[in-house]
């Protein structure tokens, strides 16, 4: 089941999104504008370069958001992986965590307003770190999600 996951963006957590921005364009990305998202708490700025990966700019919104912790000791950090899943983001995490992994949920599902409101939810996977799981939406689903909790 989880080979099922495609790899989505790297998610790169700056202080000063507009020089994180700045560099990711000078290697020849497309950056849109900042979009704030209230339900996370941040403003996103999506990077794009064909053949390569997306990058996901994200910066704190206020002083108490989530990348407080993240950003204390560093202005930029590569900070979460995310990979999109056409199966709900509690399948995979219970078979995760049935596979022996110690997996625990930082942020529950919510609708992402980049993503036109698909749900995203963050997972600590010790030994690996932290990872977003992007789910498809209705429409996208071409596998049929036999692991249903």
């Amino acid at each position: 089941m989880i080979n099922r996951l495609k790899f989505h963006h790297f998610g790169l957590a700056a202080r000063d999104p507009d020089q994180a921005a700045k560099f990711v364009q000078l290697l020849g990305y497309n950056c849109g504008a900042p979009v704030f998202d209230p339900l996370q708490n941040v403003f996103l700025r999506w990077c794009e370069k064909q053949g390569e990966p997306s990058v996901e700019i994200v910066s704190p919104a206020g002083s108490d958001g989530p990348l407080v912790n993240i950003l204390a000791a560093q202005t930029s950090s590569f900070y979460h992986l995310c990979y999109e899943t056409t199966l709900n983001s509690r399948s995979i995490i219970k078979f995760m965590r049935e596979s022996g992994l110690r997996v625990i949920t930082v942020a529950s599902p919510k609708p992402a307003v980049i993503f036109q409101g698909r749900n995203v939810s963050f997972h600590l996977v010790h030994g690996f770190g932290l990872i977003e799981l992007l789910e498809s939406t209705l429409q996208d689903l071409n596998m049929v999600d036999i692991y249903n909790v």
